[in-house]
């Protein structure tokens, strides 16, 4: 099922939040990958999810927009109240998580418990 997001404030202010304003009348392809991305996150973050499950969410994107981009998701969660899921290849990303998982081969390896997630501003990048 769609989102209906052309009307939606919520989205708007969103993409605004994401810097992506300017980009409203812009197709996809005309769009950097970094950009698509963060669309692809504000489309996510307007249906409001219960559970936001995110796959690399910075890997198109340069550190310090990929350090906006993690702050503000994880505002919104703490105001929000959604539960988030993270997959990332950067452990100094995963850091943020207060539970990590750790897989390799399709195997969980360790879960661990981290007691002081750091900020989106404190990881190593």
């Amino acid at each position: 099922m769609g989102a209906d997001l052309a009307n939606n404030h919520d989205f708007l202010q969103i993409i605004e939040d994401l810097g992506l304003g300017d980009k409203l009348d812009k197709y996809p392809s005309e769009l950097s990958g970094g950009e698509q991305q963060r669309v692809s996150i504000a489309r996510a973050l307007a249906k409001k999810p219960e559970i936001l499950f995110l796959d690399e969410p910075t890997g198109a994107l340069d550190e310090e927009t990929g350090r906006k981009i993690l702050d503000y998701i994880w505002k919104l969660k703490e105001k929000l109240g959604f539960t988030l899921i993270m997959v990332t290849h950067n452990q100094n990303i995963a850091d943020m998580g207060r539970t990590i998982i750790r897989v390799n081969s399709g195997k969980i390896t360790q879960v661990v418990t981290n007691d002081q997630p750091q900020t989106a501003y404190e990881v190593g990048w």
